[in-house]
C-alpha cells in the first residue's frame, strides 16, 4: 500500500486480527457459515498483505501478479456461488476491488511507478491510481456498506447484551455481532486502501 506508514500498520493489524478470527469462524456452524468465514478470512489476510507500507517492505515484482490470480480465483468462485444467496455477492465484489487495487499497484503502472519513485501516496502529488471513476464507484459501495453494517451491528450487540438469544452458543461462529463487527472492519479497511490507491 502508498500512503502513510503508521495508517499502513494499523490496516495489517486490523486486517490481520480480522482474518485470524475470520480463521476461527471456519470450525463453527453450518457449511454455508463457513465458507463464508473461509472467504472472509482470505480477504482478511490478502488486504493485510497488501497493505504492508511499501516504504517500509517493498514487494517483490510478481506479488501482484499471485495477488490478481489469487483474487481471481476468488472472484470466480463467488460469481459461481452468487446465486446461492448469503454475502457470495459482497465476496464478489470485495475479491474484484482486490484484484482492482493489486493492478493499479503493479509496477509498471502509472500509480506503481509514480509511488516507487516518489515515495508518498499517489494523492499528494495530484495523480489517481486505477480509474477514478471506478474508484469512486468503489468507496461509494463501501462506505455504504459500512454505514449498514454499523446499523445492523447496533441491534445484534443490543440483543445480545440483554439476553435476547442472538447468541447460539459458546464457539467462535456462535457470536454474530462478532461476525458482524469483522465485516465492518473489513469494509472499512478496504475504503481506506482504495483512498489511498
Amino acid at each position: 500500500m502508498h500512503g502513510p506508514v503508521l495508517s499502513g500498520w494499523l490496516l495489517v493489524a486490523l486486517c490481520g486480527a480480522t482474518g485470524a478470527y475470520c480463521l476461527l469462524r471456519t470450525r463453527d456452524g453450518t457449511p454455508r457459515e463457513r465458507a463464508s468465514a473461509r472467504a472472509e478470512a482470505l480477504m482478511g489476510f490478502g488486504m493485510a498483505a497488501m497493505a504492508v507500507p511499501a516504504a517500509v517492505a517493498p514487494p517483490p515484482g510478481w506479488l501482484w501478479a499471485v495477488y490478481v490470480a489469487l483474487f481471481g480465483a476468488a472472484a470466480l468462485h463467488a460469481a459461481a456461488r452468487t446465486g446461492a444467496g448469503g454475502h457470495h455477492l459482497h465476496h464478489l465484489i470485495g475479491s474484484l476491488s482486490m484484484v482492482y487495487m493489486a493492478l493499479a499497484m503493479a509496477p509498471g503502472t502509472a500509480h506503481g511507478a509514480a509511488s516507487a519513485h516518489a515515495g508518498h501516496a499517489a494523492g499528494a502529488s495530484g495523480s489517481a491510481g486505477g480509474v477514478p471513476v471506478l474508484t469512486g464507484l468503489l468507496l461509494l459501495y463501501y462506505a455504504l456498506y459500512v454505514l449498514r453494517s454499523a446499523g445492523r451491528l447496533v441491534p445484534v450487540g443490543v440483543a445480545a447484551g440483554a439476553g435476547g438469544g442472538a447468541v447460539r452458543g459458546t464457539g467462535w461462529g456462535d457470536r454474530p455481532e462478532l461476525a458482524l463487527a469483522c465485516r465492518l472492519a473489513m469494509g472499512t479497511a478496504m475504503f481506506a486502501m482504495l483512498l489511498t490507491l
